[in-house]
């Protein structure tokens, strides 16, 4: 019995540990990395507009309007003010920035020509560690994307968020699923070793312990012998092993009609999310392909890590199935550690 309990305690162990370790680390985490994508996948203008509002209401900064200039272009790179001092804050927009010491550079150059008490250094990507040495010589304040989620985690859209999260907590649920029969099978493991470890000096111990031969018996005397007739064994008809019949054959159960809806152009708001969960479901079982999520009700991110090549035409047969998003934009994420921009495209167009 022993062994077993002392099982059922390292799968308990492990189990636990899996699941703190993946619901608050692990999915925090991925949490993060689908919201960073969700950012990138915003036109340049929304980004610097939600940085605009969070610097205002988290730190009190103002854009500085300058009354001698006409209507200016928009543009990612501003100036934001408290009142008596003023910085300048650059938007590189996009994951697959990787900022070193000559952006750095530039930006405080730029920030001590305006007149600017320093820079703010804004990003998605990631700023390297040169990069970061070389900020805080000039004065400018980094802030790339482990550092930006948390800043503007209540900035994003409410239909984004809660896609973002639903979609981190499945990853989450499923991967601790994955966890718990590990540790079922560790357990079991554990305790069939114990178990084969106590059985066996018991073994060994009854081995050793002298058994008295049994005494002869005595020989059949012959007349009796010879009385007694040889049996011989005949076969009854039970024994005889019927042949048996072949199995009829099922009938083929009628292909499912699922897909017949799909032809539908204009489906109502609820189709629309089956077929969008469908289609994210499809697409992270492709090779090459870690997953998809829908950004926007028109915009789908594909995070990737096989060849773009390889990748794409798996990306259009799926979407192609649904004739009501057949026309949606395809957001094409870098693969993970590779220095490639991010990529739009379209299956179809209207």
């Amino acid at each position: 019995m022993l062994p077993w309990i002392l099982a059922l305690l390292s799968a308990l162990l492990t189990c636990t540990l899996a699941i703190v370790y993946l619901w608050w680390i692990k999915r925090r985490r991925t949490e993060m990395q689908l919201g960073l994508q969700a950012l990138a996948g915003m036109h340049w203008r929304e980004f610097s507009t939600l940085i605009k509002r969070m610097l205002r209401e988290q730190r009190g900064l103002r854009e500085v309007a300058d009354p001698t200039e006409e209507v200016r272009e928009p543009s990612s790179d501003f100036l934001l003010s408290d009142g008596p001092n003023t910085w300048l804050v650059s938007c590189k927009h996009g994951l697959a920035y990787r900022i070193g010491t000559a952006a750095v550079n530039e930006l405080g150059a730029v920030a001590r020509l305006g007149g600017a008490k320093g820079g703010l250094l804004i990003t998605e990507g990631r700023v390297e560690r040169d990069g970061l040495a070389a900020a805080e010589k000039q004065s400018v304040e980094v802030l790339d994307g482990p550092r930006l989620w948390p800043l503007l985690q209540a900035y994003l859209p409410g239909e984004i968020e809660t896609r973002v999260r639903a979609t981190a907590r499945h990853e989450a649920l499923r991967r601790i699923a994955i966890a718990a029969l590990g540790a079922v099978t560790l357990g079991l493991l554990v305790g069939l070793g114990l178990q084969g470890l106590h059985v066996e000096p018991t073994a060994t111990a009854a081995e050793s312990t002298p058994v008295p031969a049994p005494a002869p018996s005595p020989a059949p005397e012959p007349a009796a012998a010879e009385a007694q007739p040889a049996a011989t064994p005949m076969a009854s008809a039970e024994d005889v092993a019927a042949p048996v019949a072949p199995a009829a054959p099922t009938a083929a159960a009628p292909a499912a009609a699922a897909d017949g809806d799909r032809n539908d152009l204009n489906p109502d708001t609820a189709t629309l999310d089956r077929y969008q969960a469908e289609m994210a479901r499809a697409l992270s079982r492709q090779p090459g392909i870690a997953s998809g999520v829908w950004l926007t009700r028109q915009t789908l991110a594909i995070n990737r890590t096989g060849e773009l090549e390889a990748v794409w035409p798996r990306v259009c047969q799926e979407v192609l199935r649904y004739p009501a998003l057949r026309n949606v934009r395809v957001q094409i994420n870098a693969r993970p550690g590779v220095d490639e921009p991010v990529r739009w495209r379209q299956c179809a167009t209207y």
